[in-house]
């Protein structure tokens, strides 16, 4: 599989007025209504598959993000799409880009119950993957059989069950997630890690997880939340300018790279930004000096972003 083909378009940066991703204020409208924010999205999806991305991935605490695709699906008739989604947060930033608090985090067999419900609202049938978000190895998941038993019925209504990780320890999480087992079947089947040129910690428990375990692997956060668009380090800077792409590029081309990534997911927030991504396409085999940061350094620099 190649060219777009490996590429998602994830709504975390459109589905909701306030987020951390730097390179996104000027892009976006300047009031960030409902409606601006839900034709900024409509205008993304619609970039995105002029360009034969078919691979839309959302979440319940992306604002409005569900009820926007839902709407564009509904408006659209396209059938073609895989839409993936998370439970486990719940946005209660009342669509304010001051709110103290924007997301809150619960896993509980409660939440998913209620969360799956108003997924299921939104995309009806168009649901493929459903996800934990930002599972943890301290996560009461982990103890909790009930939760997991339901999760693992999603089966049988042709819902794939996987998980989204964070954190410095998300190789930990990996290969723990993968041990879970109801009645003999594994529990996940897919997992959406960050990985990028900063932060390739859980490269070799995904590369195990795609192998071994057979899970489908997405990647998010190639770009590091826009850093490495906006402030590049000098070697992405040096390739960009021998392809003549811009360093978002070199970053998504240094992702799409992994053997074990079966999709890389963009967080353009306009078609001018994707069209800038999809640059990465066209990246050669040029090698970048190393540039990982540790992980505890990088997830510490990652909280201490502004949601603006």
């Amino acid at each position: 599989m190649n060219g777009a083909e490996r590429l998602a378009i994830g709504l975390a940066a459109v589905g909701r007025p306030a987020y951390i991703n730097l390179g996104r204020t000027a892009e976006l409208p300047a009031e960030r209504t409902v409606d601006d924010m839900r034709q900024a999205t409509w205008d993304v999806l619609d970039a995105a598959y002029a360009a034969e991305i078919r691979w839309v991935d959302t979440a319940r605490s992306y604002g409005r993000a569900e009820e926007f695709l839902g709407e564009w699906l509904a408006e659209r008739g396209h059938t073609d799409i895989t839409v993936s989604s998370k439970w486990g947060y719940a946005y209660v930033g009342e669509w304010r880009l001051d709110s103290p608090v924007h997301e809150l985090k619960e896993h509980s067999l409660e939440r998913f119950k209620a969360q799956y419900a108003e997924t299921r609202r939104f995309l009806g049938r168009h649901l493929d993957l459903y996800q934990v978000h930002s599972l943890t190895t301290d996560s009461p998941l982990f103890g909790d059989r009930a939760l997991q038993a339901a999760l693992a019925g999603l089966a049988a209504e042709g819902v794939r069950v996987g998980f989204s990780t964070s954190g410095p320890r998300q190789a930990d999480t990996v290969l723990k997630a993968f041990e879970l087992e109801v009645d003999g079947q594994q529990v996940f089947t897919a997992v959406q890690s960050t990985w990028n040129l900063l932060e390739p910690s859980a490269a070799g428990a995904l590369h195990q997880a795609h192998d071994d375990a057979g899970a489908l692997v997405l990647v998010k956060e190639a770009l590091a939340n826009g850093r490495l668009a906006v402030q590049p380090p000098e070697e992405i800077k040096r390739v960009a300018d021998l392809h003549d792409v811009s360093a978002d590029a070199v970053a998504l081309a240094a992702a799409l790279r992994q053997v074990w990534a079966d999709r890389v997911l963009l967080g353009a927030v306009s078609p001018a930004q994707l069209r800038s991504n999809l640059a990465a396409l066209s990246v050669g085999e040029d090698e970048l000096n190393e540039l990982a940061t540790p992980p505890e350094r990088y997830w510490a620099e990652r909280a201490a972003l502004p949601w603006t």
